[in-house]
């Protein structure tokens, strides 16, 4: 677990903001289970700074183009 870097901290602090504050108002979107804020905050808390590409890269690939479906952490 290498959370203790700064910005893995801020990019989780965003992650739960956004779960609070901004998708409760948003109509369910995400393709993958588990969801995009799932993975993102799962692959910072696993890997730290490496975490957050992961994240981004998992956030690009969910677009109506793309099947989605089950997509785990690896």
């Amino acid at each position: 677990m290498e959370t203790n870097s700064l910005i893995s901290r801020v990019f989780l602090i965003l992650i739960r903001f956004y779960r609070r504050f901004i998708s409760p108002f948003m109509p369910p979107a995400c393709r993958f289970y588990p969801t995009c804020s799932e993975y993102a905050e799962q692959a910072i808390k696993k890997y730290g700074a490496k975490g957050i590409f992961l994240a981004i890269r998992r956030i690009l690939k969910c677009h109506p183009f793309h099947p989605g479906g089950y997509d785990p952490l690896r």
